[in-house]
């Protein structure tokens, strides 16, 4: 499998071969949505907080009697039926993260790029470099090489340059190799990337 190779002004320079073992594989559905919810799990604050039946103020006093009045029995003002009573089940602070083995995660990740590169949506830059920080200089490259509006740009190592410069286009993400993952590549419509980025996702992956 080979992707064409693009410089910043959007000029085609070359080709690359994409690993198979990385880029190739009959991407696995079940395994990627698993962990996407898990991603998603993870990062929930669980942070919410009711108030239940006996932590809601008032209603200590039985509303009227028993018996005799003709109405339904009623114990307290601060049942859940009652307005401004309390909550049934009510959520409390939890902790929602849990983990999946790596041999899922990593199969996950390769599917979610064989995914992408079966689709034709891997974009390969020569090299993705900014010599200062420039919103438009960047929104120009991306214009260049013919991206749309989701767009996860991947460099090899952590470049301040080239985030400050995306990180106010909508829609554009940017991340480096080491820190890919699944639910960034699936909720992206493009990948772009360097060819330093790509070598080392495939060293590491493949």
């Amino acid at each position: 499998m080979t992707n064409k190779v693009y410089d910043m002004n959007g000029k085609h320079v070359g080709e690359v071969e994409l690993s198979e073992a990385v880029f190739g594989i009959e991407p696995n559905v079940s395994v990627m949505h698993d962990v996407v919810k898990n991603h998603l799990a993870n990062c929930r604050q669980g942070t919410q907080s009711a108030l239940t039946r006996g932590e809601v103020s008032g209603g200590g006093r039985k509303p009227w009697r028993q018996k005799g009045t003709g109405r339904a029995r009623q114990g307290s003002t601060r049942a859940p039926q009652w307005t401004h009573g309390g909550i049934v089940f009510a959520p409390k602070p939890r902790d929602y993260s849990y983990r999946l083995n790596k041999k899922v995660r990593r199969l996950a990740l390769k599917s979610a790029l064989s995914a992408k590169a079966q689709a034709g949506e891997i974009i390969v830059i020569d090299e993705i470099k900014m010599d200062e920080i420039k919103t438009k200089t960047f929104q120009k490259f991306l214009n260049a090489v013919n991206v749309e509006r989701k767009a996860l740009v991947i460099t090899a190592e952590v470049n301040e340059t080239v985030i400050k410069s995306a990180r106010n286009i909508e829609g554009v993400q940017t991340t480096f190799a080491n820190l890919i993952n699944v639910y960034d590549i699936l909720n992206a419509n493009q990948l772009v990337l360097d060819k330093a980025a790509l070598a080392k996702i495939e060293e590491v992956f493949a």
